[in-house]
């Protein structure tokens, strides 16, 4: 899959026009599934939260910004009503929208729904993940960010090779500093990205660019 990883979702033009760019057309053309499964883990997040991302409340507006149809990809259903029924929504999805939570969770339901295994049967559909919903196709997330009480680990699917540390300095997370983010990437054993609320990582074919309107720092293993 092309990778848009973001911590904030779509949150300027740069990040706007690199969704486009992976897209390959107007997003006015283009079919989105949206997945807020990893909400349900987290012990912060709720029905409330999870009706916000699905109706495209700000700040994330990742539903909200003109797809020509938009859907909602519940993981947690999916093992339940067979592969015949959801595998024909996924493929015909230019992009999934995936949102934050908690990643072991999130990382949980993919997998047991099968989400994951169908993953490299579609070269051409765009993930655009936001915090969690990007951190999950990372190695590891550190024990920080894992809140779902019956995780067995922080480890994500490894589709990438790096992790990231979202949300630095976020006005709403006082803990999540550029020096916290230092400490923990001293421990996540591989290269790192720390990044804000304007930043993303697009990944396409194993190549990895950081687009951004705001501050990011790599971390090398």
């Amino acid at each position: 899959m092309k990778l848009l990883l973001t911590s904030g979702g779509i949150t300027n033009e740069s990040i706007r026009a690199a969704l486009v760019g992976l897209l390959g057309k107007p997003i006015s053309e283009s079919r989105a599934l949206c997945i807020p499964t990893a909400q349900w883990g987290h012990p912060m997040l709720g029905p409330a939260s999870v009706w916000g991302f699905i109706a495209g409340e700000p700040p994330r507006h990742m539903t909200s910004l003109g797809w020509a149809s938009v859907g909602v990809l519940e993981l947690t259903a999916l093992p339940s009503i067979g592969e015949e029924r959801w595998v024909p929504w996924v493929r015909e999805a230019d992009v999934l929208l995936v949102d934050g939570g908690d990643t072991a969770y999130l990382c949980h339901w993919m997998r047991e729904s099968g989400l994951s295994e169908l993953m490299p049967s579609l070269p051409d559909t765009v993930w655009l993940g936001l915090s969690a919903g990007s951190m999950v196709m990372t190695p590891r997330t550190g024990d920080d960010f894992v809140h779902w009480a019956s995780a067995p680990d922080d480890r994500g699917l490894g589709v990438v090779d790096f992790s990231i540390f979202p949300h630095v300095d976020h006005e709403q997370m006082p803990d999540n500093t550029m020096a916290e983010a230092e400490r923990w990437a001293a421990g996540i054993g591989g290269p790192a990205y720390a990044i804000d609320d304007q930043t993303a990582i697009k990944v396409v074919d194993g190549t990895v660019e950081v687009v951004s309107e705001g501050h990011w720092k790599a971390f090398p293993a």
